[in-house]
């Protein structure tokens, strides 16, 4: 039963370790209940305090969590379920009940890369962690992240705008918005993908919880990540953990006079993988993903998501179309030089006025009708949905690709307008 598998994932005393060798001894969480002293004396790790609160049956507690899931419509994956992640479920502390919100990622069958770093990170940081998960999600891959702000926050809305499912991991209850200024984004990756914890719900962010939650990001990841880390930072924890759980680690090459960049320029001094794209990173999986990983084609410095991608880098290849070129003149006849003196025009030919619509890269359908819909002035995002018919995925990447054309500009609230 559920409340038993949250009884023992909330045993005080009982480290993680602990309650793995426990499962690997008993058949489930019930057994492991209704067990007597004696059946604990041959389990590894078990301490006296841990016998001790393996001793208290009082269920309250755990039924009082499975009502708070209730309320928050938190969802429990356990350790013997299904979906529960392969690589996750072999590390040496695996958490023992996952609270999540949204949909789980595959995370079996996709390559999972964790993406991490600083919160107080430098605008290079900032825009290459965005571009970066972007070109994970394209690539095919599934970005992790610990949703703090900075680096977790900004690769995050580049992996959204990708169009792949996304996991973040928090060192707080998965209903508890943590920092406030990410709500928009705790929206977006609960319903493009998951929001999970192992903590339960309510439980407020404190210090000693995110190195916990960071086993977790490694865990489930083939790879981690590390965008730009300061010499003393959580993201280097986590790149700490991945080597020891057997991952990859990656690092992206930053400036040498920038504070920010110490710990992950060390990273590269001691074996990280050097990457600049998110193909660095993938093509590291081909093998093991045949079928799921493909190579982006499109600018790897726009982070925009939809097929639209492909057809913008094209389009900024080709000439502009003629209506807003110079026209161009017939050379002159060599003979006739001399005889003509050409005399320059006082005033050129003026270009119509040009609106939003006139962009030298032509708007979508779908993009005219988000245009269309706010004429009118600011809009709720939602209202803009309910106006144009659009999918949420589809608007989200429809929004991304007209903000970077300069068409339109996001406000707070999930308010957007034209500019």
């Amino acid at each position: 039963m559920r409340v038993h598998w949250i009884w023992l994932a909330h045993r005080p005393a009982v480290n993680d370790r602990a309650k793995a060798a426990l499962l690997r001894h008993f058949r489930d969480p019930e057994d492991i209940f209704f067990a007597d002293d004696a059946a604990f004396d041959h389990i590894e790790g078990l301490t006296r305090e841990a016998k001790e609160a393996l001793r208290d049956k009082n269920l309250g507690p755990s039924e009082k969590i499975l009502e708070e899931c209730d309320r928050e419509r938190l969802q429990i994956l356990t350790y013997r379920d299904m979906a529960y992640p392969l690589g996750l479920k072999n590390i040496s502390d695996p958490p023992v009940v996952l609270y999540y919100k949204g949909q789980l990622p595959d995370f079996d069958a996709l390559p999972v890369i964790g993406v991490v770093g600083t919160r107080k990170a430098s605008a290079y940081g900032m825009t290459t962690a965005k571009r970066l998960g972007y070109q994970i999600a394209r690539c095919g891959g599934v970005v992790v992240s610990g949703m703090a702000a900075g680096i977790d926050a900004m690769a995050m809305h580049g992996a959204l705008a990708g169009g792949q499912k996304v996991a973040g991991v928090l060192g707080c209850g998965a209903d508890v918005v943590y920092p406030q200024c990410n709500q928009s984004l705790f929206r977006d990756v609960e319903a493009y993908g998951c929001i999970l914890s192992e903590f339960p719900p309510g439980t407020q962010p404190i210090k000693w919880n995110f190195p916990r939650r960071n086993r977790i990001i490694s865990g489930l990841s083939n790879g981690v990540l590390v965008v730009e880390a300061p010499e003393k930072s959580g993201a280097l924890i986590t790149a700490n953990l991945a080597a020891e759980q057997g991952r990859d680690v990656f690092a992206v090459p930053g400036n040498i006079d920038q504070p920010s960049c110490v710990g992950s320029n060390r990273l590269l001094q001691d074996g990280a993988i050097m990457i600049s794209s998110g193909w660095d990173i993938l093509r590291e999986y081909q093998a093991l993903y045949p079928d799921k990983i493909r190579k982006e084609t499109a600018d790897s410095r726009m982070t925009v998501c939809q097929e639209e991608v492909h057809r913008a880098a094209e389009e900024a290849e080709k000439p502009l179309p003629s209506v807003a070129q110079k026209p161009r003149l017939p050379s002159e006849p060599k003979h006739l030089k001399k005889e003509f003196n050409k005399k320059s025009i006082d005033k050129e030919r003026c270009a119509p006025y040009s609106d939003v619509c006139d962009d030298p890269r032509p708007l979508s359908d779908d993009e005219r009708k988000i245009v269309s819909a706010l004429n009118s002035g600011e809009r709720l995002v939602d209202d803009v949905i309910a106006e144009t018919g659009l999918a949420a995925g589809k608007l989200l990447a429809c929004l991304t690709m007209l903000e970077l054309k300069g068409v339109i500009r996001r406000l707070p609230g999930r308010r957007i307008t034209l500019k």
